[in-house]
């Protein structure tokens, strides 16, 4: 079993966006760090674009390498894809209502640990040996965005992104999230209805991530306009 500093893990996610979920609702980028990560391209430059995504905010152009700026672009178009999915919204929609404001932070940890589950249905290599060339590309890079810099250490020590294929893991992550939300109490029990809704929203990745495969490799041929 992981052993890990979950206040911390959690604050990633306050760090990334998630602290002003009180004001926006369930109206989230969905896709977490895995998934950006997966889709964007195993490049370095890729990799870090992919998670500069969520570190970087407006316009990026001249701020860093060509590589790095199309991929923090990817990932903007990652979230506007997910965010307007029929399959997304489906899966949101299975929650109750009294989770319905803050599904979208429960469905966003829990879809990253449909793909670490299921990683090898969906990339070549292992889960570890692709986690493990991301931490070494976060440690060879001097100078990292914001506080990403103060995390990334954190990241490779405990192996944060292979760790969300145990699911009970994300009982204490989702907990740790609760603590930074305005109505906390609407996470109360968030795990007890995961494991309820554990196959529907499995099938709900399965069909999804796919598309969104496809969306992202497309994206990568060919140019887009930068949001």
């Amino acid at each position: 079993m992981y052993q890990y500093d979950f206040d911390l893990i959690s604050g990633f996610f306050v760090i990334s966006g998630y602290n002003d979920i009180g004001r926006r609702g369930a109206k989230l980028s969905l896709m977490n760090y895995l998934a950006h990560l997966h889709l964007g391209g195993q490049r370095p430059e890729q990799l870090l674009g992919s998670l500069y995504g969520d570190f970087v905010k407006g316009r990026v152009q001249g701020q860093f390498t060509p590589s790095i700026e199309a991929a923090i672009q990817l990932h903007r178009h990652i979230d506007v894809f997910t965010d307007r999915h029929p399959l997304v919204g489906q899966a949101l929609s299975r929650f109750s209502q009294t989770r319905r404001r803050y599904a979208g932070i429960v469905l966003d940890v829990f879809f990253d640990h449909c793909l670490a589950r299921d990683w090898t249905l969906y990339a070549e290599g292992t889960l570890a040996s692709f986690t493990a060339q991301v931490y070494r590309v976060l440690e060879n890079q001097r100078d990292l965005p914001g506080r990403l810099a103060e995390i990334a250490p954190y990241m490779a020590a405990d192996d944060w992104l292979g760790s969300y294929r145990d699911f009970e893991v994300l009982g204490p992550v989702l907990r740790g999230i609760s603590r930074r939300l305005s109505r906390p109490e609407e996470l109360v029990h968030a795990m007890r209805e995961l494991e309820g809704l554990y196959e529907p929203l499995s099938e709900d990745f399965r069909l999804f991530y796919p598309e969104l495969q496809a969306f992202s490799h497309a994206h990568i041929l060919g140019a887009r306009d930068p949001l």
